[in-house]
């Protein structure tokens, strides 16, 4: 590993007071993991048709939010989630798969994402068409029964794969059946797990998120751009072509399940590895827009940031975002702005610096800098007492009666 200097007390091109730091968040108690069992086909029917149910159950608490909200006479009122609960009251004889409990999780659920979204009135779930919206049946803790290996629910027996894993499991939460876009049900349920990741070797470390690279780190460590939608674009293309929605479905979700796979190994690597982790702030979506859309998206850098935010929460590690302009361009040795400019330059992988003769990684200087930038104070103004003396003529001026002073603002 490259020893990292350290930087001189002034910089040159790098604007301090835009670094965002975030606090260190550390948890005391046990996190909760959601797991999730795949679930037999079998009961995909029975599942389809309590989703049915839990739709209109949402659009009815859609409907009646939005009436209180917005009445014909008076001053509306926000239903909260205990009030819609309350109004539900007696309808769950009304519905043949789910019942009452699961009745007011879905009152509670519209309620806390109404809030959440700040509107009087939500998406309505259809439950048919090409716009159908995808299956979900929530659940209380107390309503999932275990039975063996399998659980039973509103007296119907679930059963899943990995039937093994879920026996290990002594005690859950509130969860759900979610359906995703193929078509396949998922059993989630959160689970009580205590964290046993050891303790840092190193202390710092700085991300540098690319597109030759998804991740570069100040140690050099890389993690290479796969091409998880590249190497099946051709076929998810003669899938469509072909009509063949379901096919091309799968291939969508096999590079989802890739892709996620390189950064979940790539992001435990560095929680295990470092105690402070200081990450780029590049922005996917505003890159999304241009012609890399698909380079971008393919590298999945929201989802590396969310992996390493929520993990460095469970093992008690620092995960901080750091403004990254002119990171590629400033010599990490010297700070002086000598590096490849415009967009040309990008090809430049490595250059020597005019000033100090130091050749540099592209990918590996940025991280760098990214790691010193990490390391700073917060820049905070505007709380400092000011240095400037108030005049005493003005301080002990006496306050004219009647009409107001020659000057003064109205």
């Amino acid at each position: 590993m490259h020893p990292i200097r350290r930087w001189p007390p002034v910089w040159r091109g790098l604007n301090t007071s835009q670094v965002v730091q975030e606090p260190v968040q550390s948890t005391q108690k046990a996190p909760l993991r959601t797991w999730r069992f795949k679930v037999r086909t079998e009961c995909y029917p029975w599942l389809n048709r309590a989703a049915v149910e839990v739709n209109q159950v949402w659009n009815w608490a859609n409907s009646t939010s939005y009436k209180a909200a917005r009445p014909f006479a008076g001053v509306g009122e926000f239903l909260s989630g205990f009030e819609l609960c309350n109004l539900s009251a007696g309808a769950s004889e009304y519905f043949e798969h789910i019942g009452a409990d699961s009745l007011q999780r879905v009152c509670i659920e519209y309620a806390t994402r109404r809030a959440q979204f700040r509107k009087a009135k939500l998406r309505w779930r259809v439950s048919s068409g090409p716009r159908r919206s995808l299956g979900w049946v929530p659940f209380k803790a107390a309503n999932l029964r275990r039975r063996g290996r399998y659980v039973r629910f509103c007296g119907k027996t679930i059963r899943f794969f990995e039937s093994k894993r879920f026996v290990e499991i002594r005690k859950w939460g509130c969860g759900c059946f979610a359906q995703d876009a193929v078509g396949d049900w998922y059993l989630c349920v959160p689970v009580v797990v205590e964290d046993v990741t050891p303790a840092p070797i190193h202390v710092d470390v700085g991300i540098d998120l690319g597109l030759k690279d998804t991740a570069v780190t100040s140690d050099a460590e890389r993690l290479s751009a796969g091409a998880f939608y590249r190497d099946l674009e051709l076929r998810i293309g003669q899938a469509q072509r072909r009509a063949h929605k379901a096919h091309a479905k799968r291939l969508h979700r096999k590079a989802a399940r890739c892709r996620r796979n390189a950064l979940h190994k790539f992001s435990r690597g560095i929680v295990r590895t470092y105690q402070n982790i200081y990450i780029g702030d590049v922005s996917s979506l505003k890159l999304a827009k241009t012609r890399m859309a698909k380079s971008v998206l393919d590298c999945g850098w929201g989802l590396l940031k969310a992996q390493l935010q929520y993990k460095g929460r469970w093992a008690g590690r620092s995960v901080r975002i750091v403004n990254e302009s002119h990171t590629s361009r400033t010599c990490s040795s010297c700070g002086s702005i000598t590096g490849p400019t415009g967009v040309d330059g990008l090809r430049v992988r490595s250059w020597m610096c005019q000033e100090c003769g130091v050749t540099h990684d592209r990918d590996v200087n940025a991280a760098r800098n990214i790691l010193a930038l990490g390391r700073l104070l917060p820049a905070v103004s505007g709380n400092e007492p000011s240095h400037r003396s108030t005049p005493s003529s003005r301080a002990s001026r006496p306050r004219k009666t009647g009409k107001a002073a020659s000057g003064a603002v109205a």
